[in-house]
């Protein structure tokens, strides 16, 4: 099939991840191999911050950039062109698609998540409409992990590690000046961050002890019997709180807890960027734990917020690498076939040894949707079962052994 001659775009959207540049150089890679060498691609071009930067003209070419650059920018965490938090709507999308005509760009890669998805799929359904042949492709990237289809999605692996490990150091520092210490994680629709951070039992006792997922509706009440059950049994507590908790009927728990809080671009309640939560849990329990405390004073209690350290910790997995590469080598891959659009998904197709093989799928079955963590390996109200450590083990990669006396 005779190939669209014209140029490429390739831009970076949403949260960053530890490894959002290796889909990056992956995709410029694929185009340099593929279509520029068939004579389908003339210039590889880079949106600064996402399609914001598309709409102002603001692009960098990389179709020369020497490969020894692209390796150590693939190997550099968070966005090296620019991320956005702009959610487009079919106006906005209109001016991409002009920018795209403007520059005779031919083929559109998108490296985001669910938003993201859906601006892809929206400027090919405009550019359909107008007759103007573009081809449009989804790289996915989320530490949420949260897109559809998928078995995981690229930045989750690496991110998993990083709460992982934290939470392991984090145990034993609660170990050695005992107290109830509460981590609030990323994970504001979706637990899957959250419950990465029971990889880091290794012994008996080990924390986290508690475990809340946005899927499970959080009641405060619940909440202080459980901390009082461990503290009394232990003398201490590890607890690990999603950012996005909320009660039985929807309501985020940040948001009866906080007497004020910002909201984010798109009016919802700021979570990430804010300690708050952690802090209202923390007086929380102070509040309904004072018999604890000598003369009346409640126990020591601490709260972290482990904020957008998640996100980009040199730490990466392995895996996670290998695969964020290979996902932007498969799209760029697809655009080679001149007359199909999509994204990418991941599906595992191995245990022992852990396999995955890539799939193209169309834009419509990812955009816009959330793929929530499964029923079947939540316990209770608290805690994470085995299947999901069968699952998350082999993405993390090989976690630290510390010794105790």
């Amino acid at each position: 099939m005779k190939l669209i001659e014209g140029n490429a775009v390739v831009g970076q959207s949403g949260g960053p991840t530890a490894v959002i540049n290796e889909s990056l150089v992956g995709v410029i890679q694929g185009m340099r191999r593929g279509l520029r060498g068939a004579g389908g691609v003339q210039k590889i071009l880079g949106m600064r911050h996402g399609v914001n930067g598309l709409v102002k003209k603001d692009v960098v070419d990389l179709t020369d950039t020497p490969d020894d650059v692209l390796e150590r920018v693939a190997h550099s965490p968070a966005a090296a062109l620019g991320s956005s938090r702009d959610k487009p709507d079919k106006e906005y999308c209109l001016r991409i698609f002009r920018a795209c005509e403007e520059l005779n760009i031919r083929y559109f890669f998108y490296i985001g998540g669910n938003d993201s998805s859906d601006t892809c799929r929206i400027v090919n359904e405009l550019a359909k409409e107008q007759r103007y042949e573009l081809r449009c492709f989804h790289v996915p990237k989320t530490v949420d992990n949260d897109l559809p289809v998928s078995d995981h999605t690229p930045g989750y692996p690496s991110a998993a590690r990083f709460v992982a490990t934290a939470f392991m150091c984090d145990a034993l520092d609660n170990a050695s000046l005992p107290g109830i210490k509460i981590n609030v994680v990323m994970g504001r629709n979706a637990g899957f961050l959250t419950a990465a951070s029971v990889l880091a039992r290794q012994r008996e006792n080990d924390g986290p002890h508690l475990i809340y997922l946005p899927e499970v509706p959080f009641d405060t009440e619940t909440f202080v019997a459980d901390v009082d059950r461990i503290y009394t049994k232990l003398g201490r507590c590890q607890i690990a709180v999603s950012e996005g908790i909320c009660d039985a009927s929807g309501q985020p728990i940040a948001a009866s807890l906080m007497k004020t809080g910002q909201t984010d671009a798109h009016g919802n309640l700021q979570l990430s960027g804010s300690g708050a939560l952690g802090d209202a849990l923390a007086e929380l329990l102070k509040d309904k734990l004072i018999r604890y405390g000598s003369s009346g004073k409640p126990p020591r209690v601490r709260a972290d917020t482990l904020g957008y350290l998640q996100r980009c910790w040199h730490d990466t997995s392995p895996v996670d690498r290998r695969e964020a590469r290979d996902a932007g080598l498969f799209a760029a891959k697809m655009a080679e076939s001149g007359d199909m659009d999509g994204s990418v998904a991941i599906l595992r197709t191995g245990e022992m040894p852990y396999t995955v093989s890539y799939k193209r799928i169309e834009l419509a079955e990812v955009a816009a949707k959330t793929k929530h963590f499964p029923k079947e390996w939540i316990v209770g109200n608290n805690d994470i079962g085995e299947g999901f450590l069968r699952y998350a083990r082999p993405l993390v990669g090989q976690l630290p052994a510390f010794e105790r006396i």
